[in-house]
């Protein structure tokens, strides 16, 4: 758990919580024909609820690095270096392992290493959090409000010069990645969601949470936290939208602007939370979310190989092989609530499965860290 200020600040662990199961139940549809509009993604540009939960736990790690690299006084000595280097490879290591568990599963044999996907989520969350954490511990911190701003400024221009707000052959982020990673490696032919161009945007969520992290820190009064945060939050959401006219909300570009607009209400959500947590103390509904929030890279990898297991162990059934997964959704949930409702059903189930789990961890107090 983290501290701010000499206290725990509640609220944070409750956000990353909301975050976590927010990833787990959008990522796991019973079936993904049959998907609600709200726990899709946008199909290009736009934006849905679904598309704020990767931003957010982004903006969180750089309010949770700013915390955790006070306590090395932000200087690189070698210790600090090989911890943020030793850090970076377990999570990326632990993405790519995930990638290759769902490959195998997906052949039905140990997959190679030629069709293996490269990019993704906990990939970005490492290189990012590795740049950050540089970033922290080398540039004046005075500096970074600029240096962000250079970078978002800059990827902006360079996604109008490169067809990047397209989303043809020639856009020039697919471009990128089929150059240095290669087709076979991507999601897709010629695009990942995760690559690397798009990774120098996520890093801009990071480093305005790692700024957010300092400014909740250094203001010891609660409710002067809490005001600083709704006016970041609602300058950068204005500032998101009213941009967006230029240059369109965009996940899959991770564009400038969805930068701005997803930190804004991140911040905005968390001043809220810190207000009604913190400020007001009704914590007794924030306990499910605690649960997630205090051990999520641990929840968040057991939910990617868990439901990974569900689509790919398979048995007889009426003369015929069947998934678990399959048969939960197609022979229960579905007959009960519906195509739509039983997809959801089936979401909700293994979250419920995934914070069973979190919680026993959290009554023992067990937190497991890199």
């Amino acid at each position: 758990m983290n501290q701010t200020a000499g206290k725990r600040l509640l609220s944070l662990d409750v956000l990353r919580g909301i975050t976590i199961a927010g990833m787990i139940l959008v990522n796991n549809a019973g079936n993904w024909g049959r998907v609600y509009a709200p726990l899709r993604h946008a199909g290009w540009d736009g934006l849905t609820p679904t598309d704020l939960i990767f931003p957010f736990f982004l903006f969180i790690m750089g309010i949770s690095t700013f915390i955790s690299l006070q306590k090395y006084h932000f200087r690189a000595d070698k210790a600090l270096v090989f911890k943020i280097l030793k850090r970076t490879v377990i999570i990326f290591g632990i993405g790519l392992a995930i990638a290759w568990i769902g490959l195998s599963f997906r052949n039905h044999a140990l997959a190679g290493f030629s069709h293996l996907r490269i990019p993704g989520v906990l990939q970005r969350l490492a290189v990012t959090y590795c740049l950050a954490s540089f970033v922290a511990v080398w540039v004046k911190h005075k500096y970074i409000p600029y240096l962000t701003a250079f970078l978002l400024v800059g990827y902006a221009l360079l996604m109008w010069l490169g067809n990047g707000m397209t989303s043809g052959e020639n856009n020039l982020i697919g471009l990128t990645d089929k150059a240095l990673l290669g087709s076979n490696h991507l999601l897709s032919v010629n695009f990942d969601p995760e690559g690397i161009l798009s990774t120098v945007s996520a890093l801009c969520n990071v480093l305005i949470g790692f700024l957010c992290g300092k400014m909740i820190v250094e203001t010891g009064d609660t409710d002067r936290r809490i005001l600083r945060l709704f006016i970041v939050g609602a300058v950068l959401t204005f500032a998101g939208f009213l941009f967006s006219y230029g240059c369109p909300l965009n996940k899959k570009i991770w564009s400038s602007t969805f930068v701005l607009t997803t930190c804004g209400m991140g911040a905005t959500l968390l001043a809220l939370l810190a207000w009604i947590i913190d400020a007001k103390g009704y914590k007794r509904w924030s306990r499910f979310f605690e649960s997630f929030g205090v051990n999520p890279l641990f929840i968040y990898v057991f939910a990617e190989v868990f439901s990974i297991f569900l689509s790919g162990i398979t048995f007889l059934y009426n003369d015929k092989s069947i998934s678990v997964k399959r048969f939960v959704y197609k022979e229960i949930l579905e007959p009960c609530f519906g195509e739509y409702g039983g997809s959801l059903a089936y979401s909700m189930l293994l979250v419920l499965v995934v914070w069973s789990i979190g919680h026993i961890l959290y009554r023992k107090r067990i937190y497991i860290k890199i």
